[in-house]
């Protein structure tokens, strides 16, 4: 499913504003390599979609939460890449983006950016509706090839514990001593680009588990912070019910991408990790060949973000 320059093909990605993985930006990026016309959803034309539009990505303004909005979006579609923040709603917006997509009267190849706990049981609650929307979807006879990542993001340590980090030296979370598989946010965008762009290997309608890059206990990554910052980082292992009452004050305080959703999410995650006789495989081989390349170990996603995990002097 390549394009040429003489007949690009116009994928709608869905989520290119987002900040946790931040996977949807890089997929317009990689899109527009492939020749790709880019078609974005974003809910207000601010910073964020003029640098997507400066990839040469048209914006569309909408609100999966709003029907009424979506119909320009997509229109003509031939691809659609969606994935939606650690936060309520996916589900309605699921229900509402289908029911765009069937009153448009097309038939878009759909990749869903999922997790590893999108599951009718699973402990969280942001999982079980991760897989409403995808049996939604299903329902809608859209075929989605879904992606359910079964790795945390490393991007959750700079979205969760940076600012702890850069404040006190230190960070705590409910995960524990377990080993936990990791993967980058531009490392899970690129499976999603192979996915809309090699349909043989990733068929519709199927449900891939792609594995993490590399395994890591959170105190390894204290030690991996500390040896790229040059100052000790601490880990402290706290019970889940304690981080999310600490996560849920965040987020009453108006912290930026953290909400009770995830509050919940993440310190359930991290108890059932800490509860696992051993840490889940990985594949890094399989992944540098979905991928086509090596993937971003945690050092080097650290050396990236080093300005994360260091306090500005005088502050």
């Amino acid at each position: 499913m390549t394009s040429s320059p003489d007949n690009p093909r116009t994928t709608l990605v869905i989520g290119a504003g987002g900040r946790h993985g931040g996977t949807g930006s890089h997929v317009v990026r990689r899109l527009r390599e492939h020749h790709h016309a880019v078609r974005v959803l974003v809910r207000t034309d601010d910073q964020r979609a003029q640098y997507l539009r400066g990839l040469g990505a048209q914006i569309v303004v909408g609100d999966l939460l709003d029907h009424r909005t979506l119909g320009a979006a997509v229109q003509d579609a031939d691809a659609v890449y969606f994935t939606y923040p650690v936060a309520p709603g996916i589900v309605q917006a699921a229900a509402n983006l289908a029911s765009a997509i069937r009153r448009a009267s097309t038939e878009p190849r759909l990749v869903v950016m999922s997790m590893g706990v999108s599951a009718s049981d699973s402990p969280s609650g942001l999982g079980r509706t991760q897989w409403a929307a995808e049996e939604v979807l299903s329902w809608a006879g859209l075929e989605p090839t879904i992606l359910r990542i079964k790795a945390l993001f490393y991007e959750n340590i700079v979205l969760l514990h940076a600012g702890s980090i850069r404040r006190t030296g230190g960070f705590a979370n409910s995960f524990g001593d377990a080993a936990v598989p990791w993967i980058s946010g531009l490392d899970a965008a690129d499976l999603a680009v192979a996915a809309l762009t090699d349909p043989a290997r990733y068929p519709r309608g199927t449900t891939f588990y792609p594995q993490g890059a590399a395994v890591h206990s959170h105190a390894d990554i204290a030690a991996l912070v500390g040896a790229e910052t040059g100052a000790p980082v601490r880990y402290t292992p706290i019970p889940a019910g304690q981080w999310q009452r600490e996560l849920e004050d965040l987020a009453h305080n108006g912290a930026e991408s953290v909400n009770l959703a995830m509050a919940q999410h993440i310190s359930t995650i991290g108890a059932v990790f800490s509860q696992l006789p051993s840490a889940p495989p990985i594949d890094t081989t399989a992944l540098t060949e979905a991928i086509g390349r090596k993937p971003q170990t945690f050092t080097e996603f650290i050396r990236e973000h080093r300005q994360h995990f260091v306090a500005t002097p005088g502050r």
